[in-house]
């Protein structure tokens, strides 16, 4: 028999019991306790981008995977950091968008771009020490 606890642990999912529904405003809400609320709010910017498929020869794209491993370094140097896509973009005068969609491997940024990323992440490190 699962206990709610082991339940947890299998699933990573809080017993449906620690789960209630509210209607606020004609709309369906989940009411959760606030330590669930942000373990999940961790695990949700612990996402990275995947690397794209190999090919039959195992090679992967090359354009598409140089955009993962970039992003990946700039999520995990910006996370260590402590500092949210916003304040990053402000910090190295880029719009926000233009950071997202760099994040998420969607787009090549130029050399200057990722010179002025890179230059602000250097600077936020710096005032962290």
């Amino acid at each position: 028999m699962k206990t709610e606890a082991s339940a947890q642990r299998t699933t990573g999912k809080p017993p449906p019991s620690a789960v209630q529904h509210r209607t606020v405003n004609g709309k369906r809400m989940v009411l959760l306790e606030e330590s669930e609320y942000e373990r999940l709010r961790g695990k949700a910017d612990e996402w990275e981008p995947l690397m794209p498929p190999p090919d039959a020869k195992g090679n992967f794209p090359a354009l598409e995977a140089l955009r993962v491993s970039l992003a990946r370094k700039i999520i995990r140097q910006r996370r260590r950091v402590g500092l949210t896509q916003a304040e990053l973009a402000r910090r190295a005068g880029i719009r926000p968008e233009t950071l997202n969609r760099i994040e998420h491997a969607r787009h090549s940024p130029s050399v200057p771009t990722v010179a002025k990323i890179e230059q602000a992440l250097q600077a936020a490190e710096a005032e962290n020490k």
